[in-house]
């Protein structure tokens, strides 16, 4: 959840998050659902609705605080690795 380099701007520039997700695509062997609320489109990750990987997703990684995820209801049957504050 989150690409860009801070909060609830569209600049992924140097983003920690954009390289870890970069990772994360190339190693692992799962579906893994790209979410950056603050951008349409993508040239190299294929970007889906917050609200759509949070419903489908069975782990959820909060890479950047944007605003929009401060209000996504917590579901406890999924496993959830913050790493930005969202759910603090």
């Amino acid at each position: 959840m989150g690409l860009a380099f801070k909060p609830d701007i569209d600049d992924l520039r140097e983003s920690p998050a954009k390289y870890i997700t970069s990772r994360i695509i190339a190693e692992a062997q799962v579906e893994v659902l790209v979410v950056e609320p603050n951008i349409k489109t993508h040239k190299t990750f294929n970007l889906v609705p917050y609200q759509e990987a949070y419903q489908k997703a069975d782990i959820i990684l909060w890479l950047v605080r944007h605003q929009v995820f401060l209000a996504v209801p917590r579901d406890k049957t999924k496993i959830e690795l913050d790493f930005c504050g969202v759910r603090k």
